[in-house]
């Protein structure tokens, strides 16, 4: 199973839960920014079936902050 296999009202939940819990994270971590997405199947990292959402917190002041996550694609080790 992976984000495509949700149903609609699977999909809103989701959303629903990720606008839940920011005002939370904003509280206790103070992040400058997020990263949200989905691994889907072996080649992008899942490695056990089921459908579930990565919320990484991103500071301003990390080695690589303002990258996007299109960088690590661009590396000579992954072309």
């Amino acid at each position: 199973m992976t984000v495509f296999d949700l149903l609609p009202d699977e999909f809103m939940a989701t959303q629903d839960l990720l606008l839940e819990v920011r005002p939370l994270l904003e509280e206790r971590y103070r992040p400058d920014g997020y990263t949200i997405g989905w691994n889907c199947f072996a080649a992008s990292g899942q490695s056990i079936p089921h459908a579930h959402l990565h919320v990484l917190l991103k500071y301003a002041d990390e080695p690589l902050a303002g990258k996007g996550i299109r960088w690590f694609f661009r590396q000579p080790e992954n072309l």
